[in-house]
């Protein structure tokens, strides 16, 4: 059974009815992990659903984890336009094991999210590697569902998507600030959403096929 961390940090095991939300995430220097956590607080808002935490080298341990999760939410940073070369590498290690297991992830829902500096910073590109990666596996990729905010006079930097992605969740960083700082709290309030919405939609996915006798 898969191991979840529960609402106080405390490593739990759940019931089997549970929705099992893995988020799979590399952070070059803390700000992509706080917007995982914030992914990860999302989940923990919908009933009956509970996330796990872990880093790519984490990840790369822990097959069966990943394997008994519903749904899997990946994240990265983007580095020079693209996602960084250690999810490269998780990226890359998990063809090992689709080749030799066949398609492990396939039909399990996926969505993705991304830091960076720059406001844009290619960050589009990175979340379409990760659109890619997932149909590579068979997954269901879920968006963003969160229209395009402060763009316009009425607008705020503390609106939710204020960066204007679609289909993942997108973060800003300053990259003069720690972690502790950045990303603000519409960009974590924004991953929060996503994991929120994933958890939705997988429990809405697996109930149905329960009932489709599938």
């Amino acid at each position: 059974m898969m191991h979840i961390i529960g609402e106080h940090g405390r490593h739990d095991t759940r019931s089997q009815d549970a929705i099992r939300v893995a988020i799979v995430y590399h952070s070059g220097y803390g700000h992509t992990a706080r917007q995982a956590e914030a992914v990860a607080e999302g989940v923990r808002q919908v009933a009956v659903s509970n996330p796990l935490l872990l880093s790519v080298d984490e990840a790369q341990r822990r097959w069966d984890d990943l394997h008994a999760a519903h749904a899997i939410i990946f994240g990265a940073p983007t580095y020079m336009g693209a996602a960084s070369a250690s999810f490269k590498a998780f990226q890359e290690a998990t063809s090992t094991v689709m080749m030799t297991g066949g398609y492990l992830w396939k039909d399990k829902i996926a969505a993705g999210f991304t830091n960076s500096g720059a406001r844009s910073g290619d960050k589009l590109s990175t979340l379409l590697q990760m659109v890619l990666f997932a149909a590579q596996h068979g997954m269901h990729w879920v968006s963003l569902d969160l229209p395009p905010a402060n763009n316009s006079t009425s607008g705020s930097e503390e609106d939710l998507n204020r960066l204007g992605f679609w289909i993942g969740a997108a973060a800003q960083s300053n990259t003069d600030e720690g972690p502790d700082k950045a990303p603000p709290e519409a960009d974590l309030a924004t991953a929060r959403h996503l994991g929120a919405r994933v958890a939705r939609v997988t429990r809405d996915f697996v109930r149905g096929r329960h009932l489709a006798g599938s």
